[in-house]
C-alpha cells in the first residue's frame, strides 16, 4: 500500500495566532517579529475564525489620504465625506473587523492533493489545521505542500518498484524498467495485461515527488479488446 506524506506530516506545529481583539499595530508587530505573512484568527476556545494577512492590512493602508494627492486620492475623497466605499473591513482597527473570514481550514489527515486544491479552489496560500474539535493544531502553507517534490530519485524509484509494481500489481520488478530524473518518471518494458498499463500510470503519478510520468510499456496480453500503445 503506497505511504503518502499527509498534511499533519508537512504542517507547521507551532503556530502564532492572535484574538479577536488584537489590535492592527499589534498584528504588524507579529509578522513582522515571526517573518510570517499572516496569522490565523482564534476564538476563546483556539478555533480559527479567520485569517489577517498582509493584504488584508495593506487593503486598510491603500484607504488612508495620500500626502502627496491629498485632493485627489480616492481614500482621501472617501475620509472627506465620512464615506468609506470599501466597507466596515477599510474602518475596522482589529482582527476580527480586518480578518478573511471565515477560516477555510485542513484536517492533518488531508492529501497533499486535498490540500492543494482547496488552496486553489479559495485562492489562499495557507491553511489553518485543525483536528476534529475544530482546534486549531497547525498550518499548511503553499511551501510546505512543496516539500514532497524535495524527495530524491532514488526513493522515488524505490517506491515505484517496491510498492506499486511489486506490492499492489504484484509484477515482477525486472519486467519493467524505471528511471527517475528530477522527479520525471520513465517506464518501459511490459506487463503481463494491457489493462494494467494506465492503471500503473495513474499509480506512478500518485506517488509523492513524482512531477511526470512517460511510459513505453506492452504487454503479454491485450485484455481491453485495443492493441496496447505507449506514449
Amino acid at each position: 500500500m503506497l505511504q503518502h506524506r499527509t498534511v499533519g506530516d508537512l504542517m507547521t506545529r507551532s503556530v502564532v495566532r492572535v484574538q479577536r481583539g488584537t489590535l492592527f499595530t499589534e498584528i504588524v508587530h507579529v509578522l513582522q517579529e515571526h517573518d510570517i505573512t499572516a496569522v490565523p484568527v482564534v476564538d476563546a476556545e483556539d478555533r480559527p475564525v479567520g485569517v489577517v494577512s498582509e493584504a488584508d492590512l495593506l487593503a486598510k493602508a491603500s484607504r488612508r489620504p495620500d500626502p502627496d494627492d491629498t485632493l485627489g486620492a480616492p481614500g482621501a475623497q472617501a475620509n472627506a465625506t465620512g464615506v468609506n466605499s470599501s466597507g466596515a473591513k477599510h474602518e475596522a482597527t482589529t482582527a476580527e473587523g480586518l480578518m478573511t473570514s471565515p477560516a477555510v481550514c485542513a484536517r492533518p489527515d488531508w492529501s497533499v492533493v486535498e490540500a492543494a486544491r482547496t488552496m486553489e479552489e479559495h485562492r489562499v496560500k495557507r491553511l489553518p489545521v485543525v483536528d476534529g474539535t475544530g482546534r486549531l493544531v497547525g498550518l499548511v502553507s503553499r511551501g510546505d505542500l512543496l516539500r514532497v517534490f524535495l524527495r530524491t530519485d532514488r526513493a522515488i524509484r524505490e517506491e515505484i518498484i517496491e510498492d506499486v509494481l511489486v506490492r499492489t500489481l504484484r509484477q515482477p520488478p525486472s519486467a519493467v524498467g524505471v528511471e527517475v530524473n528530477h522527479g520525471q518518471v520513465r517506464l518501459s518494458g511490459s506487463v503481463r495485461r494491457s489493462s494494467l498499463v494506465p492503471v500503473l500510470v495513474q499509480l506512478c503519478q500518485s506517488v509523492d515527488g513524482v512531477v511526470s510520468v512517460d511510459h513505453h510499456l506492452a504487454a503479454e496480453t491485450d485484455d481491453t479488446g485495443d492493441e496496447p500503445s505507449g506514449s
